[in-house]
């Protein structure tokens, strides 16, 4: 049964990613005639997961993400599990983020606002979905107890993480690991987008075909070079400040679009885990 549960899920979510006009960037908001019509994203993956795993501890050890960050059980006493969804870009929004790695595309910026929209309301729609058959559920996303930017006492490189992180959700879900940028490899790649719902509909746990953080990742460095303001290296990982300054940035200049994404694109890891880190 819990079976049938979860893939009722996966097809109904699949269904709003095909089917919403949400997923489009309507002609009459498009800041480039590249951009109208253009679909935002491609079929969602969705990975399953405990309210109660181990690891929610661990993130919120100093050097993870903090003691800020809040699990599951804080944000839903009463939750039980927890549902992952990663939403992968279109070729079209990654092909445009490749022509220049100096200043994010317009298509990608869509994708990112007219995105960030999209995945509200699929979560939206899984809460109102699972509320149909009897249980509760919440979205951290969506709650008023989001908090995201500095948090009190945090280092400076730490300092731009939420309360609630959808990344290391979908980790804990199975759906993929961390690579040298921050991002998460899943077996759609990295570029794309990730929401989370907590319910009380009690689901097995989809297994994770890893056992450490970046199992995926090669460490090839391909990332580090498409970084506009040099924020990746090999020794160091991703630097967030610098991060954080050049995506004010492009907000300054276009709001209330934004982005960057350079290290997402034109990478082993853009669309599939890399063939090297593959699970056995």
């Amino acid at each position: 049964m819990e079976m049938d549960i979860r893939q009722l899920l996966i097809d109904k979510t699949t269904q709003v990613v095909r089917g919403s006009p949400g997923n489009l960037v309507m002609a009459d908001i498009a800041q480039v005639p590249e951009a109208a019509d253009m679909q935002i994203y491609d079929a969602p993956i969705l990975g399953f997961g405990s309210a109660d795993d181990a690891l929610f501890d661990d993130f919120k050890q100093a050097g993870v993400i903090g003691p800020h960050h809040l699990s599951p059980r804080q944000w839903m006493p009463e939750g039980q599990s927890l549902i992952s969804f990663f939403l992968p870009f279109t070729q079209q929004v990654r092909t445009a983020n490749r022509r220049d790695y100096t200043w994010p595309a317009w298509e990608w910026m869509h994708a990112r606002i007219e995105g960030q929209a999209f995945i509200a309301e699929l979560t939206t729609f899984l809460v109102e979905a699972i509320k149909d058959m009897g249980h509760q559920a919440m979205a951290p996303l969506l709650d008023s107890r989001f908090h995201q930017g500095s948090a009190p006492g945090t280092e400076a490189n730490d300092k731009y993480n939420s309360n609630w992180s959808e990344r290391h959700c979908a980790y804990v879900c199975g759906l993929g690991t961390f690579g040298l940028s921050r991002g998460l490899i899943t077996e759609k790649g990295m570029a794309g987008r990730f929401g989370s719902v907590i319910t009380t509909l009690p689901l097995q746990a989809t297994a994770r075909p890893y056992t450490t953080f970046d199992a995926y990742c090669t460490r090839c460095g391909a990332c580090i070079p498409h970084c506009p303001p040099d924020a990746i290296s090999l020794e160091h990982g991703k630097d967030q400040a610098k991060c954080g300054a050049f995506v004010a940035g492009t907000l300054a200049a276009h709001r209330p679009y934004y982005g960057c994404g350079k290290c997402q694109v034109a990478v082993p890891c853009e669309s599939k885990i890399p063939k090297a880190r593959q699970p056995q």
